[in-house]
């Protein structure tokens, strides 16, 4: 169960999802019954009464950074940068970020890069897996360049042209209807399925929502290029959880009431905050990797997207519901073409 190749599996292209369902809540939902090893197929709005009254769900309520943008070095080559870096109304940044770069050819240090909107920046350092320290030069601030001319920093696998016109589309789908404070450089998927219609009817249930921030970061996607998955490294991301919250899912937890996280990111939080000892508020940062034989210590259950082969992600949710009944789930899912990834179905885990 630690080795990657049992993290593999066969996907037909044609289920990579290119855009999201024409509604939110419209998308496919797997439940999936640990205890029963039961699989059935809903629809998200039928989440309200999947659930039970008094359970909370916990989402996260970060926002995606527009941070792409396509450009050229003055040498002529086209590039594609994404910011990496970005400031929270908190800690403003200079105009000096890490970015993540792709280039027909890495570039030097003090490669001049051009950019489509006007704006030019310097390559002041470099690293490994494309990282690039760029200085940018505009006559506004990179965050507010970004969120005026930027493209929003979708994965890979979701295909777009530069003038494709899904783009404008992305700016709202690609963010959940909880998306308030900006840091992310990837969407925390699970909560794109939620509208406020169901909101209503989730309070209606007695199923209360309560938010967190954890600002999703490159690292959540990097490769695995190990082979025991226990020795992969995911770089840190910052999570900040309110007093109020705290309280909720503490009391929540004594008074025997289910804690359902709403995708890996609040998975990761939450978990990291227990093995710090209790649910308390504040600020911290997290790299926490979750692989089977991890005791989970908060949550109940779970609604997640399905993931990528070899990825973290999907270590994570084998050590949740069991590594066999995960690959017979996507099995499943396949065979009855569920929509996979960001833009995909998802799976609510119990």
């Amino acid at each position: 169960m630690f080795h990657i190749e049992d993290y593999d599996y066969d996907l037909p292209e044609e289920l990579v999802a290119q855009a999201p369902a024409s509604e939110r809540d419209a998308s496919r939902l797997l439940v999936l019954e640990r205890s029963r090893k039961s699989l059935s197929d809903h629809h998200f709005f039928d989440l309200p009464r999947l659930l039970r009254s008094g359970d909370i769900l916990v989402v996260n309520n970060t926002r995606v950074v527009p941070a792409r943008l396509h450009g050229y070095k003055d040498s002529g080559g086209r590039t594609e940068l994404i910011v990496l870096e970005h400031s929270d109304g908190d800690s403003p940044r200079s105009n000096t970020r890490w970015c993540l770069l792709k280039a027909s050819k890495r570039p030097k240090r003090g490669t001049r890069l051009l950019f489509d909107n006007n704006a030019e920046g310097v390559v002041k350092d470099l690293a490994e897996d494309g990282l690039v320290q760029v200085a940018f030069e505009a006559s506004l601030s990179i965050d507010s360049l970004l969120e005026e001319k930027g493209f929003m920093p979708l994965p890979p696998y979701i295909k777009r042209e530069k003038d494709d016109q899904r783009s404008m589309m992305d700016r709202e789908r690609y963010q959940t209807v909880f998306s308030k404070k900006s840091g992310a450089v990837a969407a925390p998927t699970a909560g794109l399925h939620f509208t406020p219609r169901l909101m209503v009817e989730l309070s209606r249930s007695g199923i209360a929502v309560v938010e967190l921030t954890l600002h999703v970061g490159h690292g959540t996607f990097k490769p695995v290029r190990v082979k025991d998955i226990r020795n992969h490294s995911l770089g840190e991301e910052e999570y900040i959880i309110s007093r109020q919250a705290a309280g909720a899912i503490s009391n929540a937890k004594k008074e025997g009431r289910r804690v359902i996280a709403v995708g890996t990111t609040v998975v990761r939080t939450l978990e990291t905050l227990a093995r710090e000892g209790r649910i308390a508020c504040g600020r911290g940062r997290t790299n926490l990797l979750i692989t089977p034989g991890f005791e989970f210590k908060v949550i109940d259950g779970m609604i997640t997207n399905f993931h990528l082969p070899r990825s973290s992600l999907l270590f994570l949710v084998s050590a949740f519901a069991g590594l066999k009944f995960i690959r017979t789930a996507y099995r499943w899912a396949v065979a009855k073409s569920y929509r996979f990834y960001s833009y995909g179905d998802a799976m609510l885990i119990l």
